[in-house]
């Protein structure tokens, strides 16, 4: 099976700036880790504008909507950020019914020590090719289907509604 990534941004591709103490975005990280996953699956990597899911408005969920729609592959990864990754994939719950979409992202970013991104992004590409239709999110090993899950803010753990 091929799977498609996609990339919107969130804390998992954040970049940390050791001038100002920031972090913010350069480029994604994804091919880099893509590649240390050694994913033997056929896989298609699209990078949409990279955001922080606080700043997402109404048209970037369209764009990740279009961009599911118009995808060939049937098992789809979305890499995006944890604040508002329920609402996303809400827009995309209530019309996608042929694919499986997963949704995962990090609490802390891909290029920090200590980083929940690598494994969120194995274990979203794993069961993005085993679950049926629908759309889910894979955080820190659990799958929750799009409209039963939310973010723990106090735990930092993401559970069933």
């Amino acid at each position: 099976m091929t799977l498609r990534i996609i990339a919107t941004g969130g804390t998992f591709d954040k970049h940390y700036n050791e001038l100002n103490g920031t972090l913010g975005f350069a480029e994604s990280h994804l091919p880099a880790a893509i590649a240390r996953a050694r994913i033997t699956s056929p896989c298609a990597l699209e990078v949409l504008p990279l955001l922080d899911s606080l700043d997402m408005v109404d048209a970037d969920r369209e764009r990740v909507l279009a961009s599911c729609k118009a995808a060939t592959e049937r098992g789809i990864v979305i890499v995006h950020g944890t604040d508002t990754m329920k609402e996303t994939a809400a827009v995309l719950g209530s019309v996608l019914t042929d694919k499986t979409i997963v949704f995962t992202g990090a609490m802390i970013p891909y290029a920090i020590d200590n980083s929940d991104a690598f494994f969120n992004l194995g274990f979203a590409c794993g069961v993005a090719q085993v679950l049926p239709p629908g759309v889910y999110v894979a955080m820190n090993g659990q799958v929750f289907t799009w409209d039963n899950v939310q973010k723990n803010r106090a735990a930092g753990v993401f559970q069933p509604l």
